[in-house]
C-alpha cells in the first residue's frame, strides 16, 4: 500500500510538473508576443530612411542657381548719366562689366563708388580714366565722356545742372601761340579737368553752407548754455557738437585728399587724361605713317615733305610731351585747397568757441561746488557748537543728586551761559575758517 501511495503521488508530481511546465511555456510565449508588439509599434512611427535617391540632386542643382541670381539682382544695373563732351547727356543702365569694360578699369576701382566707401574721399588717376568720389559725387570721367552714379539724387543734381551749363559753354582743350614770344596763349582746362572743377564746387559749396548754418546754430545754444545750465542746453550742446565734429571729419578728408595729389606731381600728371589720348594718337599715327612709307617707295620729293611733317608732328608733340606741366591743375587744386582751408578754420573756430563755453560751463560748476562746500562746513560748525550744548544737558539730565537742582532762580541763567557759550565757540570755529581761507567773505 506504501508503494502504491509512493507512486501515485509520483504520478501526481510528475502531473504537477508537466501542467507547471506547460504553463510557463505558454506565460513565455505571451511574454514574447507582448514583447512583440510592445516594440513593434513604436517602431512603426519610425520608418528606416529611404535609400539615397538620385532624383534630389537635380532638384539642388536647380536651386543653387537661385542664390547667384539673388546676388546678381544685389549688383544689378544701376542708374548712370553718361554726358560727353560735346553736351549731349542721356540716363542709362549699366552693370558692372559694361562699365568696366567702357571706362578701361578694374572692378577694384568700381568697389570705391560703392555704399562701403560712401564717407571717403577718393581722386585716382588711371590709363583712360578718372574715378573721383568726393562726398556724394560719384564719378568716372573719361578724356570725352563722364559717367555720373545716382544723378537724380537730390544732392547730386546741382552738380548735373552746372555740368550741363557748362560743359557745352567751353571750348575745348587747345594751345594757341607760336614761336614768337606770345607764350602759350589762351589755354583752357582740359574736359576730365573741367569736370572735376565742377565737382570741386559743388562739393566745397556744400561743405561751406554745411559750416555756416552749423555755426549760425551753434552760438545761440552755447550763448544759452552759458546762461543757464540744465540738461535741455546741456543735450543740444551734444548733439551740436556731433554734428560739427561729423562735419569736420568729411571736410579733413577732402582736404587731405586734395594735399595729397598737390604733394605729388607724378599723380598730377597721371590725370591729364586728354594729353595722353593726344600723345597716343599721334604716335598711333606716326606709327601708320611710317609703316606706309616703309611699304611704299617715295621719290625724293616726298620724302622731303614726309621730313617736314614728320618734323611738324614731333614738334606738335613736344607741346604735350612735358609730362611733368602740371601748373593748370595745380593752380586748380590749390584753389579749392584754400577754399576748404577756410571751411576747416571755421568749423575750428566753432569747435574752440564750444571749448571756451564748456570751460565757462566748468567754472561755474566749480563754484557751485565750493559754495556748497561751504554751507556744510558752515553746518558743521554749527552742528559742533549745539553738540556742546546737547553734552552739557545731557550731563544734568542725568539721575545723579546735585545742590543746584535746589536752587530755584538758577535754571534760565544756566541756559542762558551755556547757549552764549556755544554760541561764542561757533563764531570762533567760523573765524579761524575764514583765516584760513577755507569760506569766501
Amino acid at each position: 500500500m506504501a508503494k502504491k501511495r509512493s507512486t501515485a503521488t509520483t504520478g501526481g508530481g510528475t502531473k504537477k510538473s508537466s501542467t507547471a511546465k506547460k504553463k510557463s511555456n505558454t506565460s513565455s510565449a505571451k511574454n514574447r508576443l507582448i514583447s512583440f508588439f510592445f516594440f513593434r509599434k513604436p517602431r512603426s512611427h519610425h520608418p528606416p530612411p529611404p535609400p539615397p535617391a538620385t532624383s534630389p540632386a537635380p532638384a539642388d542643382h536647380q536651386h543653387n542657381p537661385a542664390k547667384p541670381s539673388a546676388k546678381k539682382k544685389t549688383a544689378g544695373p544701376r542708374l548712370w548719366m553718361r554726358l560727353e563732351r560735346s553736351g549731349h547727356s542721356e540716363i542709362l543702365e549699366y552693370d558692372k562689366s559694361s562699365i568696366l569694360r567702357r571706362a578701361s578699369l578694374p572692378s577694384r576701382d568700381l568697389r570705391i563708388l560703392g555704399p562701403l566707401f560712401s564717407q571717403s574721399s577718393n581722386i585716382l588717376a588711371r590709363e583712360k580714366a578718372m574715378v573721383v568720389n568726393l562726398e556724394f559725387i560719384k564719378a568716372i570721367v573719361t578724356a570725352d565722356e563722364v559717367l555720373l552714379l545716382d544723378p537724380l539724387c537730390h544732392e547730386v543734381i546741382p552738380f548735373v545742372d552746372q555740368l550741363r551749363q557748362q560743359i557745352p559753354l567751353r571750348s575745348p582743350y587747345r594751345v594757341e601761340g607760336g614761336n614768337e614770344g606770345e607764350g602759350e596763349g589762351e589755354r583752357e582746362l582740359p574736359f576730365e579737368f573741367q569736370v572735376l572743377e565742377v565737382a570741386l564746387e559743388v562739393v566745397c559749396t556744400y561743405l561751406d553752407s554745411s559750416a555756416a548754418d552749423l555755426e549760425r546754430d551753434a552760438y545761440p545754444v552755447l550763448d544759452e548754455l552759458a546762461r543757464s545750465v540744465s540738461t535741455k542746453n546741456l543735450e543740444r550742446v551734444r548733439s551740436l557738437k556731433s554734428n560739427l565734429t561729423l562735419l569736420l571729419v568729411r571736410v579733413q578728408k577732402v582736404r587731405d585728399e586734395i594735399e595729397h595729389l598737390l604733394d605729388d606731381n607724378e599723380d598730377m600728371a597721371h590725370l591729364y587724361l586728354t594729353r595722353r589720348q593726344i600723345q597716343n594718337q599721334q604716335v598711333e599715327a606716326l606709327m601708320a605713317s611710317a609703316a606706309s612709307n616703309s611699304i611704299v617707295p617715295a621719290p625724293p620729293n616726298l620724302t622731303r615733305i614726309g621730313s617736314q611733317a614728320h618734323g611738324t608732328a614731333s614738334i606738335v608733340t613736344s607741346i604735350y610731351s612735358d609730362d611733368n606741366d602740371v601748373e593748370d591743375l595745380e593752380m586748380l587744386l590749390e584753389a579749392y585747397f584754400m577754399q576748404l582751408d577756410g571751411t576747416r578754420n571755421k568749423i575750428l573756430s566753432v569747435r574752440e568757441y564750444i571749448d571756451d563755453t564748456e570751460d565757462y560751463v566748468n567754472i561755474q560748476l566749480d563754484n557751485q561746488r565750493n559754495e556748497l562746500i561751504q554751507l556744510q562746513l558752515t553746518l558743521t560748525i554749527a552742528s559742533f557748537a549745539i553738540a556742546i550744548n546737547t553734552l552739557i544737558v545731557g550731563a544734568f539730565a542725568m539721575n545723579i543728586p546735585c545742590q543746584l537742582y535746589g536752587s530755584e532762580n538758577l535754571f534760565w541763567p544756566f541756559v542762558a551761559c551755556t547757549s552764549t557759550g556755544c554760541f561764542v565757540i561757533f563764531l570762533l570755529m567760523l573765524g579761524y575758517a575764514r583765516w584760513k581761507k577755507l569760506l569766501g567773505p
